[in-house]
């Protein structure tokens, strides 16, 4: 061999979102001058700069040569050693490569951020928000969650309370909040509320809500019952006060029928009058031909803006969609979905594993349109492309409708991001959703459904993680 190296130093220690420079020291021991070319093997490769690349050195002489390590604060930059090796090829003896091996630690640290989904919920004896967490650092989560308010005027039941998550991945919880007194009457109240996501030794992350507590029974009601009483009242009182007055009238009429009168002989009726010429009846009453004559001019009108007023075709969503397959064939599950992409705009609603979207065309998904029946309702919420150029998990707000209603994820704005992949999920474990997608120069990813997960998971995802390829065409089945 013809070469010696040494790595200053050997083991180091970097932190994410931080830079440390190793050095190569190298010596040629051959009789030759020489080039020496540098290249950094390993999972850090990525994030490693090598300066120079090359160097060339006389018999007997040192070089030096210096490694930049800067690994990312992401949760690619996993904690914990990091082996890596430089491979060293002698352009004169490219036979005699060497490969001077180092470790670098990257240092662990912890990103936590959380959402309502939604924020704001409604209800008369229960809502049910959900809690996504994502871990951003790079070592796993574990956290529980707790709920508090002003007053206890709300229990929280948190399912699960406590969560494990890896780096780069997302859990999503579910909170069923009911207050402790209900309301019957009266206008709906907003009680402020907190969920706390607790990690050991850290500080709490707040995440604030609003429960909007509806009475029992509206407003309109109370006011028509007290209206209706006072009206009852009011007869009662007219009644008491003013009672009617009966009799009979028998008597009276008997004393005023004579007794011992006779019957007298009828007078003679006096002759008929000859009919005067302009009291002769018209052939048709003025009234009824008054009311033809309306009838016709109104007839007449109605025709024509009948024939004028144009009635513009409605919109076939997926809530149109399943809504007709439900009245098909009420006994079964369905689900029916479109997708909307800059080129054509809203696709044909298909149901039941047809094929929404076009596959290969190089189209681009910006939102995806859904709607269940006999599935307890749909949510959803969409991966779409981040423009800092990460593949970090980078979701849009999450959704949800109930059975025949339409669910949208993603966006239909001319800049709207295209979507990587979606989230879709039927709602409190009381069925199975299953998904196949078409992915950018990858064609159709294998059929997956939400079966054998837990009932806090229960949601299958439809696409990529990669930030630079998108869908193009997706299948579901409920």
């Amino acid at each position: 061999m013809n070469l010696w190296t040494s790595l200053e130093p050997a083991s180091a220690t970097v932190d994410p979102g931080d830079s440390t420079t190793v050095r190569l020291r190298l010596r040629n021991t051959g009789d030759v001058v020489d080039e020496y070319r540098f290249d950094v093997v390993g999972s850090l490769a990525p994030w490693a700069l090598v300066e120079p690349r090359s160097l060339r050195l006389f018999p007997g002489t040192t070089g030096t040569v210096e490694l930049t390590f800067s690994p990312p604060r992401t949760p690619d930059a996993a904690a914990g050693p990091h082996p890596y090796a430089v491979k060293v090829t002698p352009t004169e003896h490219p036979q005699a490569t060497t490969v001077p091996e180092g470790n670098l630690t990257v240092t662990p640290f912890t990103e936590v951020r959380a959402e309502l989904v939604p924020p704001t919920v409604k209800g008369r004896f229960r809502g049910r928000p959900r809690l996504a967490v994502d871990n951003l650092g790079n070592t796993k989560l574990t956290a529980s969650v707790r709920g508090s308010d002003n007053g206890d005027q709300l229990s929280y039941d948190i399912r699960p309370g406590n969560v494990q998550i890896e780096p780069g991945r997302a859990a999503f919880l579910k909170a069923t909040l009911k207050p402790r007194q209900i309301k019957w009457f009266g206008s709906k109240e907003d009680r402020p509320y907190t969920l706390a996501v607790r990690r050991s030794g850290a500080t709490p992350l707040d995440v604030a809500g609003t429960y909007v507590q509806r009475s029992v029974l509206p407003r309109w009601l109370a006011a028509f019952m007290s209206l209706l009483l006072a009206l009852v009242i009011a007869f009662v009182m007219v009644w008491l006060a003013h009672p009617p007055r009966v009799a009979s009238t028998a008597t009276e009429k008997l004393q005023e029928a004579p007794v011992t009168t006779l019957p007298q002989p009828p007078l003679p009726s006096p002759a008929p009058e000859a009919p005067k010429a302009a009291s002769v009846p018209a052939t048709t009453p003025p009234a009824a031909a008054t009311t033809r004559e309306a009838d016709d001019d109104g007839g007449g009108a109605g025709s024509s803006g009948s024939e004028e007023k144009k009635t513009e075709p409605q919109e076939r969503t997926a809530a149109t969609a399943v809504r007709q397959k439900a009245a098909e064939e009420p006994g079964q599950p369905h689900i029916c979905y479109r997708v909307y992409t800059r080129e054509h705009g809203w696709s044909d609603a298909v149901c039941d594993g047809d094929t929404a979207g076009t596959g290969g065309a190089g189209e681009q998904i910006t939102s995806v349109n859904t709607a269940v029946s006999k599935s307890n309702g749909t949510a959803g919420g969409a991966n779409v492309h981040n423009p800092t150029g990460t593949d970090q998990y980078y979701p849009h707000a999450w959704t949800n409708a109930v059975d025949g209603d339409d669910n949208y994820v993603g966006s239909t704005k001319e800049d709207a991001p295209y979507i990587r992949g979606f989230n879709i999920q039927v709602d409190g474990g009381k069925g199975v959703v299953c998904q196949t997608a078409y992915v950018h120069d990858d064609g159709w990813r294998a059929q997956a459904c939400d079966e054998g997960l837990n009932d806090y998971y229960d949601f299958a995802y439809a696409g990529a993680q990669e930030n630079d390829v998108w869908i193009e065409a997706v299948r579901l089945t409920v």
